[in-house]
Order: structure tokens, then C-alpha cells, then sequence
């Protein structure tokens, strides 16, 4: 153990004569502690809400959506009279973006705005038609349903098309299994007695729930070739291609290598660039959050500015002696800021251990539970990661052992002969 390393550490451990100093460094310690411990449940707080959030959203959207700036772009370039089932539609651009490095499936999807009528009242409707062959993989929501099944969408009872719709959808209108709603095409048909919407009726396959409101109460999934018939499309239209990559923080670069591949009227759009205001609003406020609580970390520091002047004051003498032992002033100086690093250390270290054990807690027993249909989750997700967990500790030791140096130097330049003049 080095000389100034050894007088810190019995400075500390020692019991000073001013019984004051030595509460201003305990309330140091849980000063830092405290603000640690804050920063280490808050930052895996917000993780694991930016996961959470982020896996509701993939349940949801594909990784990348293929579109055209075209009315008609993706129509089979010849029609060879045989029709185009489900498996075919868009199959030259499947293939082409299947080709795509990273891409994992691609399925066709097709969106239309309906009319929902049913016992219970009716609504405005978003009805997304999606591919029903297995192999498509359209959407990890399907293998997530609260009730029903996905084999029951997929194939349909007694020639009525299933549908899956989201909770609050369901429960505004008293929705649940094998419930048989209308829905009716603003398109319509002309007949003799004038012009009738066209009216489809179909069968809930399964309920869904994202947490979030915009998709569970305004959403409904139901085959591509039920929503061509409802809106009088031909069997080849479809609105774009869904995307699923092997890395989805891959997605931007995936969506250009897509876009470079099958270049103009087709465009395309990822799952990070449609979200990026609310990601970026998390972000936001996960440094907020961070800088806020810094500065109990920080009041915590200023304690130590405290308790460090003091015991410069009172070991002006003992400064003093060894100092006229040999000690240098760099050394004197070493001394007392590694007192700083020594209470920051004991700070962080008991602030890991508080806020790491609360964390843990907290995700096992979910004892904070948050209103539900508010928030797009019923209680606390927590994801611990050490990468944060390295930069609290850095900057509790940066801001602890900084609030030493202010100390340090007025000890470094006492003079002996000035201190021992009255001894």
C-alpha cells in the first residue's frame, strides 16, 4: 500500500476528535449512494420500457414496408389467365427483395378503410389483409393472441372469413370468439335501385392486445383476398411488401439496399424511421432523467467538499509534521483526494448494491403496477445493463474524487513552520 493511500484510508477509518466531520462523511457516502441507486433503477427502468415499447411495435409493424409511388406497381407484369392466389401475389418483387442480404420473409399486405358494423354499434374501421400461408411469417403477433387461434383465421369457418381484432376494439362492442361482425366497403356497387355498399360479413378468429390504444381499439387483421373481394379489387392487388430482417436495428440499412434494388416507383419505409419522434422522446428523457438525478450524486460531492475542509483544518498539524518529515506537497495533495475517491467508492458501491437488489425486486414482483388501457404496459419492465452501470460508476468516482481537489490543494499548500508556530 503506497504512503498517501495509507494515511487516506486511516483518516477515514480512524475516529476523529470532531465527531461532526465524521457524520458530514457517512451522510457523504449515502449522499452518493442514494443518487447511485436512483440512477441504477431509473436507467433499467427506462430500458426495459424502450424494449418493451419496441417489441409491441415489431408485434405490430413489419421491420420494413415496400410501397409505390404507382397505382398498379406491383400487378403481375403478364397475366397469364390462371389468377394469382395469395402465395403469388407480388411474386417477382418477393423475389427480388427475398435476394436482399439480411432479409429473412417477405410477405404482400394490403391496407383498406372500412365501415365495422355490429350489434352493439359501428365504427371506422383499418382492416390490414395479410398473408394467411404459414410460411409468409407476416406477423409474431399472431402466435401472441389472448384468445383464439391463428389456424382459425387462416382457415376460415363454414366459408366465412376470419378476422382478428384488438382488445379494446373487442370489448367497446362486446366482441369475443366466433362474434360475427359486418363490414362494409365504402367502394360499393352499382345496381338498378342505385348505388349499395358492398357488405361482407365475418367471423372473430382471435383477439389481440399490443398496449397500444391506436392499434387494440382502431385495427383488425383478415385475410388479403377477403379485403380484394369487400373493396372489388382484382386478386393480383395488393398495397406493398412486408419485410422481416434476420437483425432488426439492421432495418435502415436493409430498407436502402431494397430501395437500391428495385429503384423507382418502389420506396421504402423501416420500422426505426416511422417511430423515430418517440424513440427520440424516450431518449430524450432518459438523459433528462439522468442529468436530474446526477445532481443528487452531485449535492453528495459537495459534502465531501465539506467534510475534506474541515479535516484539513484539523490535521494542519499532523499536515505539518509530515511535511517536515519529507512529504511532499504532490503527495499531501494525493492524499487527500484519494479520501474523495475512497468515500465516492463506498458511495457507489453501496448505491450498486441498493439499486442493483431493488431492481431485481422490482422485476420479479412487479410490485408497482401502472393504471391499465393508460399506458402501453400493466407494470414496470426492468433490464439491467452493465454498460450503464459503468457509466454511473464513472461519473459518481469522476464527480467524488473532483470534489476532493478544491481540499487537497489548500492541505498541499500549507507551510510547516506556519502550522507549528503556536505548538
Amino acid at each position: 500500500m503506497s504512503f498517501p493511500l495509507f494515511i487516506a484510508s486511516r483518516y477515514l477509518t480512524t475516529r476523529s476528535k470532531r465527531t461532526f466531520i465524521s457524520i458530514i462523511s457517512v451522510m457523504s457516502v449515502l449522499g452518493v449512494a442514494i443518487g447511485v441507486a436512483a440512477l441504477v433503477i431509473v436507467m433499467s427502468v427506462y430500458n426495459g420500457v424502450t424494449r418493451e415499447m419496441r417489441d409491441k411495435i415489431l408485434g405490430i409493424n413489419p421491420h420494413v414496408l415496400v410501397m409505390s409511388s404507382m397505382p398498379g406497381a406491383f400487378q403481375p407484369p403478364v397475366q397469364d389467365g390462371s389468377g394469382a392466389g395469395p402465395q403469388q401475389l407480388g411474386q417477382p418483387w418477393v423475389d427480388a427483395v427475398l435476394s436482399v442480404s439480411d432479409v429473412r420473409t417477405v410477405a404482400p399486405y394490403l391496407y383498406a378503410e372500412v365501415l365495422l358494423s355490429t350489434p352493439s354499434g359501428a365504427t371506422g374501421l383499418v382492416v390490414r389483409g395479410i398473408d394467411t400461408d404459414p410460411a409468409a411469417g407476416s406477423m409474431s403477433l399472431l402466435d401472441k393472441l389472448e384468445e383464439g387461434s391463428a389456424e382459425d383465421f387462416m382457415q376460415g369457418v363454414s366459408g366465412t372469413a376470419g378476422m382478428i381484432v384488438g382488445r379494446d376494439l373487442a370489448n367497446r362492442f362486446r366482441l369475443g370468439v366466433g362474434s360475427r361482425v359486418n363490414l362494409m366497403s365504402p367502394a360499393g356497387q352499382r345496381t338498378t335501385a342505385g348505388f349499395v355498399p358492398k357488405l361482407r360479413t365475418f367471423r372473430v378468429a382471435g383477439i389481440f392486445k399490443s398496449g397500444m390504444s391506436e392499434f387494440d381499439g382502431r385495427l383488425a387483421y383478415v385475410p388479403i383476398s377477403a379485403v380484394q373481394d369487400l373493396m372489388g379489387y382484382p386478386s393480383s392487388h395488393i398495397s406493398g411488401l412486408e419485410v422481416f430482417v434476420r437483425d432488426p436495428y439492421a432495418a435502415p440499412q436493409v430498407a436502402k439496399d431494397i430501395q437500391k434494388k428495385l429503384g423507382v416507383p418502389f420506396f421504402t419505409r423501416n420500422w426505426v424511421d416511422m417511430n423515430a419522434n418517440l424513440f427520440a422522446a424516450l431518449q430524450m428523457e432518459r438523459f433528462g432523467m439522468f442529468i436530474v438525478l446526477l445532481m443528487v450524486i452531485l449535492v453528495g460531492s459537495f459534502s465531501i467538499i465539506t467534510s475534506l475542509v474541515m479535516l484539513v483544518m484539523e490535521k494542519t498539524r499532523d499536515i505539518a509534521i509530515l511535511m517536515s518529515m519529507g512529504a511532499t506537497a504532490a503527495s499531501i495533495r494525493r492524499i487527500f483526494t484519494l479520501q474523495g475517491a475512497l468515500i465516492g467508492a463506498a458511495g457507489t458501491a453501496l448505491g450498486y448494491v441498493l439499486g442493483i437488489v431493488l431492481a431485481l425486486l422490482l422485476k420479479k414482483y412487479q410490485f408497482i403496477e401502472l393504471p391499465q388501457g393508460v399506458y402501453m404496459m400493466d407494470t414496470l419492465p426492468v433490464i439491467i445493463e452493465f454498460f450503464d452501470l459503468a457509466v454511473i460508476g464513472a461519473v459518481s468516482m469522476l464527480l467524488c474524487t473532483g470534489a476532493a481537489i478544491y481540499p487537497a490543494r489548500q492541505a498541499a499548500r500549507l507551510v510547516p513552520a506556519e502550522a507549528l508556530r503556536y505548538e
